[in-house]
């Protein structure tokens, strides 16, 4: 797969690479594909517990990936897909709260899923997205 370029972000993303043997984002032509983020300190690894930081925090943890693969951040996101642990009326707001701030001016497409356990035992909500950047 010597045409794809794969990213990890200092900290967390470098850690991960290590110890899970994945990669953050990989860039394809014009895009850039992003595994899931979740709501963890991209320099400690340190979990949010409380939902709202949570997702605020694995959005944020998108925005430096992306930037990361050289994208330009959530303005360019075209794809999102959601994992919920559990899914509530809460944690879609949240989600909402954050689209509307990271994405005021379009609204990609969403795929939004409640599931029964995500990737560390604390993670509540996992973010991954596809952006296209031209």
């Amino acid at each position: 797969m010597s045409h794809l370029t794969y990213y990890n972000y200092p900290g967390i993303g470098e850690r991960n690479q290590q110890k899970f043997k994945y990669s953050q984002a990989v860039r394809i032509g014009d895009r850039i594909e992003c595994a899931g983020q979740g709501g963890w300190d991209p320099e400690t690894g340190v979990i949010y517990r409380e939902i709202n930081a949570q997702i605020d925090q694995a959005f944020a943890n998108v925005e430096l990936n992306l930037k990361h693969a050289g994208g330009s951040g959530w303005e360019q996101v075209f794809r999102v897909n959601s994992y919920h642990v559990p899914i509530n009326n809460e944690a879609m707001d949240a989600m909402v709260r954050n689209f509307r701030k990271y994405m005021p001016n379009h609204e990609p497409l969403w795929t939004c899923v409640g599931v029964t356990r995500l990737g560390e035992d604390d993670m509540r909500v996992e973010i991954e997205v596809v952006a296209h950047v031209p």
